[in-house]
């Protein structure tokens, strides 16, 4: 954290002169032109030190890191406008606020994980951070622009299982079958395989013993067979959080064996 302070300061000094610059050009006010170019940097300190704090309590501070970024964006933007044409000129202007926004957030999600891992005892999960979702848009967007039709059907099918349905509730899980032709089979007829839904919870049934895994220890485990299966990590969470609760229920004899943090 002392070395994100310096790294801000010097950031804000660099991209502050820039800003500036560029401030100075419309409005010819030396006192206007410097308390507007800090504006920037200063909305992105503020939003960088209430998102520290909320990861302190081991919350996401999902609003206070996008504003972060979204500052950081501005400022970039500004710096971008004032550099001269060329790219040297330009990568010299943007590198030192984008390597804060990268710095920032990165420690706000490294002090969530600490926090978390302090009081219960295992770190926490990556959980989805404002860089982490734009490269995750900018990863469908190139894979939309090679493969139009499978991108746009995934999404649908995105859309369908995490979309609710109505305010507050989404459909019922229905695991995906595909039809596969059975050489065993007498007349070479249809046969089914399990989506993967079914699949993570046969694998997640044959490697643990669902009566008595902590609820705490899912988000981990199906996050892993999610990624053996290719099936939405979101997803996998919450059907086979949802399919543990319900055996662990229908056991009144054994205790709860979630753990509240």
């Amino acid at each position: 954290m002392a070395a994100l302070a310096v790294l801000a300061a010097a950031a804000a000094a660099v991209s502050w002169d820039a800003q500036y610059v560029l401030v100075g050009t419309v409005k010819h006010n030396p006192t206007i032109d410097a308390l507007e170019a800090g504006i920037p940097d200063i909305g992105a300190l503020i939003f960088a030190t209430l998102g520290i704090a909320l990861a302190l309590h081991a919350k996401r501070a999902i609003r206070a890191r996008t504003l972060n970024i979204a500052c950081v964006a501005i400022s970039l933007a500004m710096n971008a406008l004032a550099a001269a044409p060329g790219w040297r000129d330009l990568a010299i202007w943007v590198m030192p606020s984008a390597v804060y926004a990268l710095a920032s957030d990165t420690l706000i999600g490294v002090v969530r994980a600490w926090v978390i891992a302090t009081t219960r005892d295992t770190l926490a999960d990556d959980d989805a951070t404002p860089m982490a979702i734009v490269g995750g848009l900018f990863l469908w967007l190139l894979r939309l622009a090679l493969a139009p039709p499978s991108t746009i059907a995934g999404f649908r099918r995105w859309a369908l299982d995490e979309c609710p349905i109505a305010p507050g509730r989404k459909a019922p899980p229905r695991p995906a079958r595909t039809s596969v032709i059975n050489p065993g089979s007498k007349h070479g007829g249809p046969t089914r395989q399990p989506g993967k839904q079914a699949r993570l919870l046969g694998l997640a049934a044959e490697r643990y013993d669902l009566a008595t895994l902590p609820l705490k220890q899912i988000s981990r485990i199906a996050t892993a067979i999610a990624a053996e299966i290719s099936l939405s990590p979101g997803t996998a969470r919450r059907v086979l959080l949802n399919h543990v609760r319900a055996i662990q229920q229908s056991q009144p004899d054994r205790p709860s064996l979630e753990q509240n943090p």
